[in-house]
C-alpha cells in the first residue's frame, strides 16, 4: 500500500472526499514542505504512543567507526538521533494472524 492507496482508503471508510482524506494523511505524515503532527513531534523529542498499534520515538545512536569501501580509511560517524517504531501488541498480534 503506497500513499495513494492510504489515502482512497481512509476515504472509502470515513466518507471523506478525496481531497480532505489527502489533507489529513499529509497533516500526519507529511516530512516535506510542512511537517506533519509525527514528524514534528518526533523532531521535539517527544514520543508518539497509539495504544495497541505502537510508538514513534527518537533513540539517540553513539558515534562509531566505519571504513571507507573504496579506499580503506577509516571514518569517523557522528552520534546522531534516528526515529523508531515500535510495534503495538495488538498489532503484533493482528499481523501474526
Amino acid at each position: 500500500m503506497n500513499k495513494r492507496d492510504l489515502v482512497r482508503e481512509l476515504a472509502a471508510r470515513t466518507g471523506l472526499r478525496l481531497a480532505q482524506a489527502q489533507m489529513v494523511v499529509e497533516a500526519l505524515f507529511s516530512v516535506q514542505d510542512e511537517p506533519g503532527i509525527i514528524a514534528s513531534a518526533l523532531r521535539s523529542g517527544q514520543r508518539v504512543s497509539l495504544p495497541g498499534f505502537g510508538v514513534f520515538e527518537v533513540r539517540p545512536r553513539k558515534p562509531r567507526k566505519a571504513r571507507n569501501p573504496r579506499t580503506g580509511e577509516p571514518v569517523d560517524i557522528p552520534s546522531r538521533r534516528v526515529p523508531r517504531f515500535k510495534a503495538g501488541r495488538y498489532l503484533k498480534e493482528f499481523v501474526a494472524g
